[in-house]
């Protein structure tokens, strides 16, 4: 068992700093995978690597809103955690465009859900949201003081509530939840 470790946390042939750990630790962990993918690891700044991912399984990465993207993503954060934990090293990774491709479609959601917020003069919703994403819709319409926006509920996953900025209380405005939902 720990010969599958040692491959899977970059155990074995020795490479410095955080490009060696995650380059070990993803050859480990596509090929116990058996996936027909390939990588490549760049430092972008301090702390900060891209993984671009390509390859014939690159759909495989890609499917259900990229879900297992972003569990690899956790797994090597987590792997250099372990391994260098007086380092906070930042780890990105995408296939194929998939990162921009979503956040150009939540950004093109977050303008027509602000254009009925301002046409109805009343509070739209979009759906229940992780962090990552939340945070490109916010920093979007943060742009624009026509609206706000604001996450609602509990846990990881929350909607984002936007809203006319000149809303009085009571009408549809950040301070009345209960008002009639639009969910998108």
């Amino acid at each position: 068992m720990a010969g599958f470790f040692s491959k899977l946390f970059g155990g074995g042939k020795k490479k410095d700093g955080a490009e060696g750990i995650i380059e070990q630790t993803l050859q480990g962990l596509v090929g116990k995978a058996n996936l027909k993918l390939s990588f490549a690891v760049r430092a972008q700044e301090e702390n900060l690597y891209l993984v671009e991912f390509s390859g014939e399984d690159e759909g495989l990465l890609k499917e259900k809103e990229g879900q297992l993207l972003d569990s690899v993503q956790l797994f090597i954060t987590r792997v250099l955690q372990h391994r260098m934990p007086d380092n906070k090293v930042n780890v990105e990774m995408d296939c194929g465009g998939y990162r921009e491709e979503a956040n150009q479609e939540l950004i093109d959601l977050a303008e027509k859900l602000k254009e009925i917020a301002l046409a109805r003069k009343k509070s739209v919703y979009i759906r229940a949201l992780p962090p990552k994403d939340r945070k490109v819709v916010h920093q979007y319409l943060a742009d624009d003081t026509r609206v706000r926006s604001r996450s609602i509920g509990d846990g990881l996953y929350k909607k984002i509530k936007i809203y006319p900025a000149n809303l009085k209380p009571g009408k549809g405005s950040a301070s009345s939840d209960s008002d009639q939902q639009e969910a998108y």
